[in-house]
């Protein structure tokens, strides 16, 4: 864990070394509730996905997406994002995702800091994936196909 936590700090620092202000700011501001505000749960998203007001960006590489991936996401990695900004609404919540949530993070600070409203999914795609079998997988496609009828 406390490798993990030190290449995360690291990874961050180099991210953020050009913006150090921006960073020294966000940082001095954190509290409780961006705490809780940077985070969202699986079942979360896929009600905010039903309802239009979240877009979900897989994060990971190409390669891994093409492994396999939720097809309502859109893949932008990590490694892309500075330059696909473009790609990305504001006018919706975006949440960035990635197996578990390390590289989701990382590009929901970086979002932040570029003036979006940003999530991580904290329990990470393998939960969505977990909880999307059979039933639930039929109801969320069913209400998120029905509501994609409705805004058109």
């Amino acid at each position: 864990m406390k490798k993990i936590f030190f290449l995360f700090t690291i990874v961050t620092l180099a991210l953020f070394a050009n913006d150090t202000k921006g960073f020294d700011d966000y940082l001095k501001s954190f509290d409780l509730k961006e705490r809780k505000d940077m985070k969202i749960r699986g079942f979360e998203l896929l009600n905010m996905l039903e309802e239009g007001k979240a877009v979900l960006i897989d994060i990971r590489f190409r390669e891994e997406f093409a492994a396999w991936n939720m097809p309502f996401s859109k893949n932008i990695p990590l490694n892309e994002l500075p330059n696909r900004l473009d790609e990305l609404p504001k006018d919706k919540l975006i949440v960035t995702a990635c197996p578990h949530n390390d590289r989701s993070n990382l590009a929901r600070i970086y979002l932040t800091l570029k003036g979006y409203n940003a999530r991580y999914l904290s329990d990470g795609l393998l939960s969505v994936a977990d909880f999307l079998r059979g039933d639930n997988a039929v109801e969320f496609i069913e209400e998120l196909n029905m509501d994609r009828k409705t805004k058109r």
